[in-house]
């Protein structure tokens, strides 16, 4: 009767668990798996029962192995030292771990002899199993290679097809050589690329296709490609057609070998680039010059003035930046089509100017044209030039029957290559320019390092005023306005200032007309408006009485701003500063020939309360008879008219204008102050003058707003003796 699992002894499973742990390290290494040693020695503990259960069976069944050593081969345990480690683990340790206890001599004996029939069984299984899986894969192999050269002569075949199918219906033209250059076919492709005659291609050598705009490397290339030592190579090439006309390509040329690796064939694929090409010719003409005059645009002027400027030693340049003074004027009466023949005109006359060897003429855009010149003399031929260029816009232009006369200002800068980058030499010949028209047009000047400096710092201070506002850079001082009677003081003048992080403290004459230009005064004036109003309701508060007139200057900009009588208003309001406190100073210039509507928000104000100022009178040369229209309470004489008071004897003929201005304003009951008031002798004239007011600094210098009540002469220029 069998003894079966059930006659197994109490802990046989701990000891198959530690026979499998064995078995596993003798033979995983060697064994061809995916499972990790853990995994692997789980697999083998079923195959280490089956083999305790076969020692133990009645009756015994060495057959039972044989299925132990097939599921070695299934598990990939085929290697010969897997089957050797296998039978020594066994003959070793099946019967010292899962053999009885307690059995004599002789039942030891069975035990071994048991298991050397084991052993046998799973020899025969492992070695079956192998033979049988060998087998299998021969066949498998074999049926691969039937089926691998069945497919590879089919691919060889639609390869075949699909080569043939390729070469004849290819859109690119496609050409085949041997490695003399000898062409042995072409497609259709390639022989409509040269015009359609096959006798012109086929037969044919390459170095028959030799062109003039080749390029030094295509036929180095080549010669590399026939000797073997290049695959392939891709370059642009052009071609003669048969009737003469260029044909441009993409040319591709490859190394075709033989199955042992040697050059047989050379293969050419072409493309035809003719059309695209033209029509990059045409687009970068098209980017390249203006539309309007065909003239070289600022991109190719750019391009041409960088070659010059990176000239070999020795070599100069020469440019003339020319700008068409009142062209505005034109456009604005005439028309933009007007203006634009206008500029056609220009555009031929300057190239007529400029035919000389190294003489270019381009236009930068709007009215601005330049004229480019290089050599060893440029001072002397850019000088020419730019004589040429005057001579030639002085003729008038005839215009949709109008004869319109045309003048230029012309920045001139030249110099020696290699000195200063391109768009250095742009920004003076542009700063020169505005030089040129600011001193009256029609002219030329020459590029000055000095003047150049001056304007780079004006274009720098521009851009850092609205940053200069915002971070509160400007700050107000305060110059007395003194009672010429008693010298008491009256009020005093908000002069604004700029803290400049780099140039320090800057008077008003540096800015003011750069943020008139900008448009920055009208906020800038709000803020001085603000700071001024606010400083003299303060004063007010602190020493009691009534308020110190506060004179605020308003630039013209702010006298055509919509908002100047409302934003004067609200800042009265909020500051809580009676109107009559507050002298707006208007310089006479900006009044001249003002109609009613200028003149409208100044006599809104002025009925407010306001005083208003008109400063600098004397320079701007208004008619007198006007004062009568101004609503103006005060003349401010400008400081040129007292100068030649400043010493003794007076200035008669200064003396008899300023005693005239002041009888006429007084006649009119305006008030009289005088600027510049610097010495003892001059203040006392102009007192007995009948001056109402001065301001000057024989009586202070402009300072912080705390030294306005404690005013002494200490700063007044002493009074010679």
């Amino acid at each position: 009767m069998s003894a079966g699992p059930a006659a197994l002894r109490s802990g046989l499973e701990d000891r198959i668990g530690r026979f499998a742990t064995i078995w596993g390290r003798a033979i995983f290494p060697v064994t061809a798996t995916s499972l990790t040693r853990v995994e692997f020695e789980q697999h083998l503990i079923p195959l280490a029962r089956t083999l305790a259960e076969a020692l133990h069976a009645r009756p015994f069944d060495a057959g039972v192995a044989q299925r132990v050593g097939a599921e070695l081969v299934a598990v990939h345990c085929t290697d010969p030292e897997a089957l050797a480690g296998t039978l020594g683990v066994v003959e070793s340790y099946l019967v010292l771990y899962c053999g009885p206890d307690g059995v004599g001599v002789e039942g030891t004996e069975e035990y071994r002899s048991r298991c050397a029939r084991l052993q046998h069984g799973i020899a025969a299984g492992f070695a079956r199993a192998l033979r049988e899986r060998t087998l299998k894969e021969q066949e498998a192999i074999a049926r691969s290679a039937l089926t691998a050269r069945i497919d590879a002569q089919q691919a060889l075949h639609a390869s075949e097809e699909r080569f043939k199918a390729v070469f004849e219906g290819a859109a690119i033209g496609i050409g085949i050589a041997d490695l003399e250059g000898n062409v042995l076919e072409v497609n259709d492709a390639l022989l409509q690329m040269f015009g359609g005659m096959g006798g012109h291609v086929r037969g044919r050598n390459v170095s028959e296709w030799g062109h003039p705009d080749d390029a030094p490397h295509v036929w180095r290339m080549y010669g590399e490609l026939v000797r073997g030592e290049r695959e392939s190579y891709r370059v642009e090439k052009p071609y003669y057609r048969h009737d003469g006309t260029v044909l441009w390509t993409n040319l591709t040329v490859s190394l075709l070998r033989d199955a042992e690796g040697v050059p047989q064939y050379q293969l050419a694929l072409m493309e035809d680039t003719t059309e695209r090409r033209l029509l990059n010719l045409r687009l970068r003409y098209e980017a390249t010059h203006d539309a309007l005059t065909g003239l070289p645009n600022r991109t190719l002027f750019f391009e041409r003035l960088e070659k010059a400027l990176s000239g070999a030693g020795g070599s100069r340049f020469g440019l003339c930046y020319l700008d068409l003074d009142g062209f505005k004027a034109v456009n604005d009466s005439l028309g933009h089509s007007a203006g634009d023949r206008l500029l056609v005109e220009v555009a031929d006359r300057l190239q007529s100017c400029a035919t000389g060897p190294g003489e270019v003429v381009a236009r930068l855009g709007g009215d601005e044209f330049v004229a480019l010149t290089t050599g060893s003399d440029t001072e002397e031929k850019v000088t020419e030039l730019a004589v040429r260029i005057l001579s030639a816009l002085s003729v008038p232009i005839r215009i949709e029957g109008r004869e319109l006369s045309v003048r230029g200002s012309i920045g001139i800068v030249e110099g020696p290559a290699r000195e200063r980058t391109a768009a250095e030499v742009l920004r003076s010949a542009d700063i020169t320019m505005y030089r040129a028209k600011a001193a009256g047009g029609n002219r030329f000047e020459f590029a000055d390092a000095e003047a150049d400096a001056r304007a780079i710092t004006r274009h720098g201070l521009t851009n850092a005023l609205p940053a200069a506002l915002e971070r509160g850079e400007f700050f107000i001082e305060y110059q007395p306005l003194v009672h010429m009677h008693d010298g008491s003081v009256h009020g005093a003048e908000a002069l604004v200032r700029w803290s400049h992080p780099q140039y320090g403290v800057l008077g008003p004459d540096r800015f003011i007309p750069l943020a008139e230009r900008t448009g920055l005064i009208v906020p800038l004036g709000r803020w001085v408006l603000e700071e001024a109003v606010r400083q003299a309701r303060n004063w007010q508060r602190q020493h009691g009485g009534s308020a110190l007139r506060i004179n605020v200057n308003l630039s013209p900009t702010q006298l055509h701003h919509p908002g100047l009588v409302a934003d004067t208003v609200a800042v009265l309001e909020n500051s809580g500063l009676a109107p009559g406190a507050l002298c707006l100073e208007v310089t006479e210039s900006a009044l001249i020939g003002a109609d009613d509507e200028l003149l409208e928000p100044l006599r809104r104000l002025a009925a407010l309360g306001v005083d208003i100022a008109l400063d600098d009178f004397g320079t701007g040369y208004s008619n007198l008879a006007n004062l009568r229209r101004l609503p103006v309470s005060v003349l401010k004489l400008d400081r040129s008219f007292t100068k030649g008071m400043q010493q003794q004897p007076a200035n008669p003929v200064d003396v008899k204008i300023v005693e005239g201005i002041v009888a006429l304003a007084h006649s009119l009951e305006l008030a009289v102050t005088v600027e510049g008031v610097e010495t003892g002798a001059q203040a006392a004239q102009l007192r007995d003058l009948g001056c109402d007011t001065a301001q000057g600094w024989y009586y202070a210098r402009p300072g912080a707003p705390d030294r306005i009540h404690t005013l002494s002469l200490s700063d007044a220029v002493p009074t010679p003796s």
